[in-house]
């Protein structure tokens, strides 16, 4: 079972765009990547799987990628 590594994201506007926030966070080197990750399947957003590469990440949401869990504040 793999440990679960929480990340935090201080949302500095209204809202990030979910490929912005992979790059931000160093999930994804590039926006391509980032898009990826989004259209291969592996993104939830609140724990639903997210596929839309621009969708608006606002404060309160949470990411989850593998392992790797974004709280956004």
């Amino acid at each position: 079972m793999n440990k679960i590594h929480i990340k935090t994201f201080d949302l500095e506007g209204e809202y990030i765009e979910l490929t912005s926030l992979l790059k931000v966070m160093n999930l994804a080197q590039t926006g391509g990547q980032a898009g990826l990750l989004v259209v291969d399947g592996l993104v939830k957003l609140n724990g639903n799987q997210e596929s839309r590469k621009r969708a608006k990440i606002r404060s309160g949401d949470v990411i989850t990628i593998d392992n790797i869990k974004i709280l956004v504040k």
